[in-house]
């Protein structure tokens, strides 16, 4: 194999024999020689069988993208080499398990070895993990180390297995190791996560439903850890009014959930409007419309979103494009919600969610609770209080004053009124505060610039999609523009994007072009499109041949 420092691993097996984990170790067997990691998942909805895989790109650059070919093939079965057979480099080295193969590279007998030494099925894994790390000149220190780290239940069986596949492989080459130091690695709603709790998140409410799932494990794997409590109710619906009432409480709330869930929220999300009760929505998209496929990734719940909850009002909507953008925005996010009283949602994808990248740990140095306006105590209290920025200063039960929340229009006091006067009095409020919001929507960084500034043509992509489009727009010489305020819109931030383009490419996993239809509404104008609609994510090579033709 020539010598390089950007390589693309696949391992892949069947659902249930442990591929994802196995990626995971091999993944940071490479963090630990400084390469730069970025792992995507893909698997089916099957608890057992189908193909499962991970494409693991290790590279001395850092990207969040996923290449055609494969330098690098760990087949847990036959159908892995079927499947990925023709996708391999020239030189690509294939690993496999030779109880279930008979050809195709390095053999490790994973299944002997595991059976002979008295391990479970699941740790054939292991197996192929030591003899990939021999093959490509992994000390046995280093994997030992990461398999102790990793796996913590039956270690010390594991560990017996991979140290005899490591002995009965042979070494075909050395792995350059590079001089970075490694980063933490951390999925998407690890990292949305964290910058909730930093932003002194009280209370997370879920009902189970990929990709957003994650977020409810692990927290509620450190929820003592944080100081949280974790809860999973029956449906969305409970989720939502939950969050709300906790919220009406003074507990800071975070719900997720994905496109299903988050259709069934839509009702409170106009509640918490109407009741000025700040509340922080995760919706990580999956493909639709109703169940899609229910494991892979759209970026088809836009407009959606946008428009979620009947009535007239405004929410903050942010959409990241890697794991510490998440992370700042889903903090940043909780502590807006707090200050306008608002809903405040979070626009994810299974791609984000669930993809692996290195995070950077001074993201959470620039995240911290921030305080709301609170009722000074003095004086008559009026939840609805008018004011000049429309904000209404907040107190909460056990406050001594009675704290009223309706989802009637009110007055000041939170009384319900029909009254033509007393209703425009509340709804001019509101369009005051909503007009605060677009203060916050509008600063630097709420569209971020890349690329070659001067080029005047320019790619847009938003959230997940920010990987593989800054990928090829730096290779191909091209401006790329990324917004992740999308409501209220940025508008005189993009505008200075815009500055000097003369031709603007849209490029998003959507059969219908939502961010297109965003822009038109705000008056710019996308002359070509590049959209993608079979729930995987854009390939580097696919989309660079795309962009080409055009």
């Amino acid at each position: 194999m020539e010598n390089k420092k950007d390589y693309s691993i696949v391992i892949g097996g069947a659902a249930g024999q442990g591929s994802r984990k196995a990626g995971l170790i091999i993944a940071k067997l490479f963090n630990n020689l400084g390469y730069n990691v970025f792992i995507y998942e893909d698997y089916q909805s099957l608890i057992k069988g189908g193909h499962n895989f991970s494409v693991i790109r290790v590279s001395e650059k850092k990207e969040a993208s996923i290449k055609e070919k494969i330098d690098f093939l760990l087949a847990l079965d036959s159908n892995t080499i079927e499947k990925h057979k023709s996708s391999m480099n020239k030189n690509g080295l294939v690993v496999f398990n030779s109880d279930k193969i008979k050809n195709g590279g390095i053999g490790v007998a994973a299944g002997k070895i595991v059976k002979e030494l008295g391990g479970i099925s699941i740790m054939s894994n292991t197996a192929l993990i030591a003899g990939f790390g021999k093959a490509i000149g992994i000390e046995w220190s280093a994997l030992e180390n990461a398999l102790r780290k990793e796996l913590g239940k039956g270690i010390e069986k594991n560990l017996e297995i991979a140290k005899r596949a490591y002995e009965e492989t042979k070494n075909v080459l050395k792995m350059e190791k590079l001089k970075g130091e490694p980063d933490p690695l951390l999925t998407g709603n690890e990292a949305i996560a964290l910058g909730a709790v930093k932003a002194g998140l009280d209370i997370y409410y879920a009902y189970p439903m990929t990709p957003a799932t994650s977020i409810l494990h692990y927290l509620a794997e450190h929820e003592k850890d944080f100081n949280i409590i974790v809860t999973q109710l029956e449906n969305e619906i409970a989720v939502i009014n939950s969050a709300i009432g906790s919220a009406y409480a003074g507990k800071r709330s975070m719900v997720g959930t994905s496109g299903g869930g988050f259709a069934l929220m839509t009702e409170g999300i106009s509640l918490a409007a109407q009741s000025e009760t700040p509340t922080l929505i995760v919706n990580s998209q999956r493909s639709g419309p109703a169940t899609g496929v229910p494991t892979y990734s759209s970026q088809a719940d836009l407009l959606f979103t946008l428009n979620s909850g009947h009535g007239d009002f405004v929410r903050f909507v942010v959409a990241p494009g890697d794991a510490n953008e998440a992370c700042y925005w889903s903090g940043k996010l909780l502590n807006l919600a707090w200050k306008y009283q608002t809903p405040a949602i979070l626009l994810v994808d299974k791609e984000l969610s669930e993809s692996t990248f290195e995070f950077d740990k001074k993201i959470l140095d620039e995240i911290r609770k921030e305080n709301p306006v609170l009722w000074n105590k003095k004086g008559e209290y009026g939840r609805y209080a008018d004011s000049k920025n429309g904000i209404s200063p907040l107190a909460f039960p056990g406050d001594e004053v009675v704290v009223k929340a309706t989802s009637y229009e009110h007055d000041e006091d939170g009384l319900s009124v029909e009254d033509e006067e007393a209703i425009i009095l509340m709804q001019e409020k509101r369009l005051r505060k909503f007009k605060e919001m677009e203060k916050e929507a509008d600063i630097p960084g709420a569209v971020k610039v890349y690329g070659n500034k001067n080029s005047k043509t320019a790619v847009i992509a938003w959230g997940s999609t920010k990987g593989p489009v800054l990928e090829v727009a730096e290779k191909l010489g091209l401006k790329f523009i990324q917004p992740l305020f999308i409501q209220p819109f940025p508008q005189k931030q993009f505008e200075k994007a815009m500055k000097g383009v003369t031709k603007l490419i849209s490029i998003e996993c959507s059969a219908t072009g939502q961010m297109e239809k965003v822009l038109k509404a705000n008056g710019i104008k996308v002359d070509k499109r590049i959209l993608k609609y079979d729930m995987r994510p854009f390939i580097v090579e696919e989309l660079e041949k795309k962009l080409k033709t055009i």
